[in-house]
C-alpha cells in the first residue's frame, strides 16, 4: 500500500513519533489521538485530515498543508509550522506554545481558546480567524495580518504587535497590557 492510498483510513492512537513522512499526500487521513512528536512532515499534504488530540510536539511541519484539518486539542508545542497553510483549520483549544508559525496562512482558522504563549506568528495571515479567548502572551505577531479577526477576550499581554494590521478586527475585552503597538494599523 502506498501512502497516497491512505485517504480516509483510521490510524487513531498510533505512535508515529520520530517518523519521516516528508512530502507525502495524506489528505483526509485520520490520526486522532496519535503521537507524531518529533516527526518530519515537511511539505506533507494533510488537508482535511483528522488530527484531534494528536501530539505533534517538536514536529517539523514546515510548508505542510493542513487546510480544513481538524486539530482540536492537538499539541504543537515547539513545533515548526513555518509557511504552513492552516486555512479554515479547526484549532479549538490547540496548544501551540513556542511554536513557529512565521509566514503561515491561518485565514478563517478557528483558534478559540488556543494556547499560543510565546508563539512566533511574524508575517502570518490570520485574516478572519477566530481567536476568542486565545492566549497569545509574549507571542510575536509582528507584521501579521489580523484583518477582520475576532480577538474577543484574547490575552495579548506583552505580545509584539509591531506593524500588525487590525483593520475591522474585534478586540472587545482583549488584554493588550504591555503589548508593543508600534506602527499597528486599524486600531
Amino acid at each position: 500500500m502506498r501512502f497516497e492510498d491512505l485517504e480516509g483510513l483510521d490510524f487513531s492512537g498510533v505512535d508515529w513519533s520520530g517518523l519521516t513522512l516528508r512530502g507525502k499526500d495524506l489528505s483526509g487521513i485520520v490520526l486522532s489521538n496519535s503521537d507524531l512528536s518529533g516527526a518530519d512532515l515537511r511539505g506533507t499534504n494533510l488537508s482535511g485530515a483528522n488530527l484531534r488530540g494528536t501530539y505533534l510536539t517538536g514536529a517539523n511541519l514546515e510548508g505542510v498543508n493542513l487546510e480544513d484539518a481538524k486539530l482540536r486539542n492537538a499539541r504543537f508545542l515547539r513545533a515548526n509550522l513555518k509557511n504552513a497553510s492552516l486555512k479554515d483549520a479547526e484549532l479549538l483549544r490547540a496548544k501551540l506554545s513556542s511554536a513557529s508559525l512565521e509566514g503561515s496562512n491561518l485565514e478563517g482558522a478557528n483558534l478559540t481558546d488556543a494556547g499560543l504563549t510565546g508563539a512566533d506568528l511574524r508575517g502570518a495571515s490570520l485574516r478572519g480567524a477566530d481567536l476568542r479567548g486565545a492566549i497569545l502572551r509574549g507571542a510575536s505577531l509582528q507584521g501579521a495580518n489580523l484583518r477582520g479577526a475576532i480577538l474577543q477576550g484574547a490575552n495579548l499581554r506583552g505580545a509584539n504587535l509591531r506593524g500588525a494590521d487590525f483593520a475591522d478586527a474585534n478586540l472587545t475585552s482583549a488584554d493588550l497590557t504591555g503589548a508593543d503597538l508600534t506602527e499597528t494599523k486599524g486600531m
